[in-house]
C-alpha cells in the first residue's frame, strides 16, 4: 500500500511518517503538530471535536484544554496563511477545529506534482568526478567512472538514484553538501576525483551525509586502467553498506561482476562524454565508438545499451537520413544488452526509447515496465513508460508515469522533451489548467525551448487566454529553433490531436 501523500498549498503531508514538506524543502514540525495536522487532514474538512483532537496528540493522557490551544496556535504560525488570506485552520465555536483549505491525496492513481518528494529509501546522487591530471582530453575518464557507479548503483533497488542529468548539472555549481541534497532531494553524496598517469590511474571516493555534511566514508585506489571493472563494482558495494548496512546483507550485491575489454570500456566512455552534448557532430561521432566498443568486445552490455540510445536519439532530433536502418541497429543493440545483462534497468530503457521511436509503442511499454520492476525509483524508466503511452494515445495513462519520473529527476537540463510530453498528457486527457501549471514551472526551468512555448500557447488559446496565447507564439518564433521537439511519433500516431495543435497554434499567431 503506498504511504499517503496531501497536498495542500506550497505544503505537502505524508502521513505515515508526520513529515510537512513547504515547496519541497521539509519543514521542523514537532511530533504533536503532526499529529494534530494528520487527524485535521484525515477529517477531509470535517469539525473534529476537541476531545478527539487531544485524544490523538496526547493518546491516553489527562492534559487541560489550553494545552490544544497552544498547539494549535503554533501550527497555524508554521503553515501561516492560507491561499485566499484566511486561516488554513478554523476554530468551530464550542465543538472544535476544521482543516479549511483544498486538499489533494496524491496516492493510489492520482497525479502528484513533478517535484521530489521525500522518500522511505535512501537517496543518493553521484556528482562529476574532478580530472586533476590537468588533461582536457581525460575529462571523458573522470565522466565515465561517475556514470559508472550512478549505474552500479541503480541495481540496488532499494537505493534511490540522482539520475545523471540532474547530479552532473551541479558541477559549476556549489558542492555544499547541504545545499546540494536539499536540491536534489537526496541524502548522500559521492563525488571524487582521478589522476591518470600513463596506463595508471589513482581513483579518490568521497561519501558524505547530505544533511549533516559529514564524511560518512573516503577511500583511494591506485590501480591500472586495467584493474578498473572490478574496482568500480568494490566502490559501488562500499557505498551501499556505508549507507544502508542492514539492507545490503538482506538483499544481498546488486552489482553484476564487471568484465571486459579495458580498451571497449575506454571507447564507451569516449561515446558517453560526446553524447552529452546533444547536438548532431557529437550524436554522429559518439555512435562510431560505440559501434567500435561493440565490435571490438561483442560481449560488453554498455557498448549495446549505448548504441541503441544514440540511434534513438538521432531519430528523436530528426538528425538520421535513413530512420529505419538507423532503428533497426538500435533495437538489435537493445535486444543484444537484454540478452548480455537481463537485470539492467537500463538494458529495458534502452529498448524501450529505441521501440518508442520506430513505432512500437506497445514493446516500448513493456520494456519500460520492466525497467521499473527492475529499479522502482529509475525514473528514465517511469519518463519513457509515459512517453510510450502518451504515443499510443493513452494521454489518461501517461499522466502518472510521466509525474513520477519528473518527481525522481526535476532538475535534469535535458526535462524539456519530458515536460512538453507532461503537458501534451494533461491537455488531451481534459486538464487543461492542469497543462497551464505544468508549463507555467516548465517555462521557468527551460525559458529557451520554442516547443514549450507553443503547446503553453495551444493551452491558453483552448482556454480562452487568447492575449497570453499570442504572447507566447510571438516569444516562440522569436527564439532559434531547438536540434528537435522529438514529438515525431506523438503526432504520426495521434493525427486528430496533431491537428488541434496546429489549429490552435494557427490561431495564436494570427
Amino acid at each position: 500500500m503506498n504511504t499517503p501523500h496531501l497536498a495542500f498549498g506550497h505544503f505537502e503531508f505524508i502521513a505515515d511518517n508526520g513529515c510537512l514538506l513547504r515547496d519541497d524543502r521539509p519543514v521542523a514540525i514537532g511530533a504533536r503538530g503532526a499529529s494534530l495536522l494528520a487527524t485535521l487532514l484525515a477529517a477531509q474538512g470535517g469539525v473534529v471535536s476537541k476531545s478527539a483532537l487531544m485524544d490523538a496528540v496526547w493518546p491516553g493522557l489527562a492534559v487541560e484544554e489550553s494545552n490544544l490551544s497552544v498547539q494549535i496556535a503554533a501550527l497555524r504560525k508554521l503553515l501561516g496563511p492560507a491561499s485566499d488570506g484566511g486561516e488554513w485552520i478554523v476554530t468551530v465555536p464550542r465543538v472544535g477545529y476544521r482543516f479549511s483549505g483544498r486538499v489533494e491525496s496524491l496516492t493510489d492513481g492520482a497525479d502528484s506534482g513533478w517535484h521530489a518528494r521525500a522518500e522511505a529509501n535512501p537517496g543518493i546522487a553521484v556528482l562529476p568526478f574532478e580530472n586533476l591530471g590537468g588533461d582536457a582530453e581525460k575529462q571523458y575518464l573522470a565522466d565515465g567512472i561517475a556514470d559508472d557507479l550512478i549505474v552500479a548503483l541503480t541495481r540496488f533497488r532499494w537505493l534511490r538514484v540522482a539520475s545523471r542529468g540532474a547530479s552532473f548539472a551541479r558541477w559549476n555549481s556549489s558542492r555544499d553538501p547541504r545545499a546540494v541534497g536539499l536540491e536534489l532531494g537526496v541524502n548522500f553524496l559521492v563525488d571524487g576525483a582521478i589522476r591518470y598517469t600513463g596506463d595508471r590511474i589513482r581513483i579518490s571516493v568521497h561519501l558524505a551525509d547530505a544533511a549533516k555534511g559529514a564524511t560518512v566514508w573516503s577511500e583511494h585506489y591506485d590501480l591500472q586502467l586495467a584493474e578498473i571493472f572490478a574496482v568500480q563494482d568494490a566502490i559501488a558495494e562500499r557505498i551501499a553498506a556505508a549507507v544502508e548496512p542492514e539492507l545490503l546483507l538482506r538483499h544481498g550485491l546488486a552489482v553484476a561482476p564487471h568484465t571486459g575489454n579495458i580498451t571497449a570500456w575506454d571507447l564507451v566512455r569516449q561515446g558517453t562524454f560526446n553524447f552529452h552534448k546533444v547536438s548532431q557532430p557529437t550524436h554522429l561521432l559518439a555512435r562510431r565508438f560505440f559501434r567500435e566498443a561493440a565490435e571490438l568486445d561483442p560481449m560488453l552490455p554498455e557498448a549495446q545499451i549505448w548504441r541503441a540510445r544514440v540511434n534513438a536519439g538521432l531519430i528523436a532530433y530528426g538528425w538520421t537520413d535513413d530512420p529505419a536502418a538507423d532503428g533497426q541497429e538500435g533495437l538489435t543493440a537493445a535486444l543484444r544488452a537484454i540478452y548480455l545483462d537481463p537485470r539492467n534497468p537500463y538494458s529495458h530503457y534502452a529498448l524501450a526509447i529505441v521501440s518508442a521511436y520506430t513505432g512500437r509503442a506497445d514493446q516500448a511499454i513493456l520494456a519500460a515496465e520492466r525497467s521499473i520492476e527492475l529499479g522502482s525509483s529509475f525514473a528514465l524508466g517511469h519518463l519513457v513508460l509515459g512517453m510510450a503511452r502518451l504515443f499510443s494515445g493513452d494521454a489518461a495513462g501517461a499522466r502518472k508515469p510521466l509525474s513520477r519520473g519528473l518527481e525522481l529527476n526535476p532538475h535534469d537540463p535535458q526535462n524539456g522533451v519530458w515536460f512538453s510530453l507532461m503537458m501534451l498528457a494533461r491537455f488531451f486527457s481534459d486538464d487543461v489548467e492542469g497543462a497551464l501549471d505544468i508549463g507555467h514551472t516548465a517555462l521557468k526551468a527551460r525559458p529557451d525551448r520554442p516547443a514549450l512555448m507553443r503547446i503553453q500557447a495551444c493551452c491558453h488559446m483552448a482556454a480562452g487566454n487568447i492575449q497570453q496565447a499570442r504572447r507566447l507564439a510571438a516569444a516562440a518564433n522569436g527564439l532559434p529553433e531547438s536540434a528537435g521537439d522529438a514529438l515525431g511519433p506523438f503526432r504520426d500516431g495521434n493525427q486528430e490531436w496533431a491537428t488541434r495543435l496546429e489549429g490552435l497554434l494557427r490561431e495564436a499567431e494570427d
